[in-house]
């Protein structure tokens, strides 16, 4: 099942929402955009990289803190940008005491992106099957991140350790009945659908 316009899809364990604005199904499967809505205390799950994609992240509202490559930028401003290029390694989370909203823009492998975090660790967060920041545990982690290498790696332990470590576990992982996607998440309807916010020209124009 693809990813439509104005679908929504919710992390309970990141304290994020995100609502669909351009679907990657629209795009040759290169290129998602995303509204993404995270409350005080909200965070991605964890510090990863994007082998093969970047990233454009642009303030609605609320006050967004990065940190790439060990540098940390707080947006504060309506409009504000920030671009992480392929394989920086990079985290954010909701720097204020309000909902925060920010447009986050993918370009490359967006399809897999959408079927890894919105349908993959959107649903394990869902069903409580992740830690309290929203990580697999350490089986679901080792297949998960094997099949979606290309896409998104975690940056802890370093790679060549996971490489190593999930490269013997997912073997083990698969016979244990774990999927790299779990089926049922790729069926699993999203919780809505809502229509689009407007954005702010200094926003739009960063995206269209």
């Amino acid at each position: 099942m693809t990813v439509a316009q104005g679908e929504v899809y919710d992390n309970p364990r990141c304290r994020e929402r995100v609502v669909i604005r351009t679907p990657a199904a629209e795009t040759g499967g290169e290129r998602t955009v995303m509204d993404v809505y995270v409350q005080p205390g909200g965070a991605v799950s964890g510090a990863h990289v994007h082998p093969l994609s970047e990233e454009r992240f642009t303030l609605v509202r609320g006050r967004v803190a990065f940190l790439v490559d060990g540098r940390e930028t707080v947006l504060t401003d309506p409009g504000q940008s920030i671009l992480i290029p392929p394989g920086a390694k990079h985290r954010w989370w909701n720097a204020g005491d309000v909902e925060s909203r920010h447009v986050c823009e993918l370009r490359g492998r967006a399809d897999r992106f959408e079927q890894l975090v919105l349908r993959q660790l959107f649903g394990l967060a869902q069903d409580g099957l992740t830690t309290a920041e929203g990580m697999p545990h350490l089986l679901q982690q080792a297949v998960t991140t094997m099949e979606f290498r290309d896409v998104l790696r975690f940056t802890s332990p370093a790679w060549p350790v996971q490489r190593l470590l999930f490269g013997v576990l997912a073997p083990v992982a698969r016979l244990a009945g774990y999927r790299g996607c779990n089926p049922e998440y790729l069926r699993r309807k999203p919780s809505l659908t809502a229509e689009l916010e407007p954005l702010p020209a200094e926003v739009a124009a960063w995206h269209y």
